[in-house]
């Protein structure tokens, strides 16, 4: 079945990518999920137009790359995304969102897979390669800020990034002996049942065994019983 991303999927492909995926899939995942919508020949070539726009304003020659490398280096795109008090991001910044702001800042085409991130998921600053063009990249800089608020400075974002380690750390520690308990009990159970096992082919061993075995007697060896007297 034919669909259109609206989101990028793991394993399956970019926003605004048409690709083919199981009915069953597409019918009680994507769809359901607003993750993708159904491949109309309308909406594909929607999606074909738009993409073969934005073609004509990719570099295409070294000259050209160069120009816009040396736009991207001056550029600063901002992100403002919702994120909990250590800074963690309630989603994530991905190489699509990033591609989709170059155009809609910069009208620059840039190509989502040649753009030296995958996701970001804290707030800060970041520095992103992208490959413009063989030999030719540019250095794009990044805010990803709180919904509302602005970055604190970079000791104060180090900070927080460690205490939400730590705290995951802790989280961690705590779980581990019940973790190790239920492994305990699964090795016991483990053990009870093969304890069984070999006892229930014990009793099978010498059952087989005590049976009695009933000679049969060769014939003229039959006893007559003695006469009273």
């Amino acid at each position: 079945m034919e669909i259109i991303l609206l989101k990028d999927v793991e394993k399956v492909g970019l926003r605004g990518e048409v690709v083919n995926v199981a009915r069953g899939y597409a019918r009680n995942y994507l769809l359901p999920r607003k993750l993708a919508e159904v491949a109309t020949p309308g909406r594909v070539a929607e999606v074909k137009r738009i993409d073969a726009d934005r073609a004509r304003h990719e570099a295409r020659s070294a000259d050209q790359a160069a120009e816009v490398a040396a736009t991207l280096g001056k550029t600063v795109l901002r992100f403002d995304v919702k994120a909990g008090p250590t800074g963690s991001l309630f989603g994530s910044v991905t190489s699509t969102d990033i591609a989709d702001e170059v155009w809609r800042t910069r009208k620059i085409r840039v190509d989502r897979r040649k753009i030296g991130v995958d996701t970001i998921k804290r707030i800060g600053r970041y520095s992103i390669t992208i490959d413009v063009f063989e030999g030719v990249t540019a250095d794009l800089k990044l805010l990803v800020v709180p919904e509302g608020g602005e970055l604190p400075p970079e000791e104060e974002l180090a900070a927080m990034e460690a205490a939400e380690a730590a705290a995951a750390a802790e989280a961690a520690a705590a779980a581990a002996p019940a973790a190790a308990e239920a492994d305990v009990v699964v090795e016991e159970i483990v053990v009870a049942e093969e304890i069984d096992a070999d006892d229930s082919a014990v009793v099978e061993e010498v059952s087989v065994e005590a049976e009695p075995v009933l000679d049969e007697a060769e014939p003229g060896e039959i006893e007559e019983p003695a006469d009273e007297a």
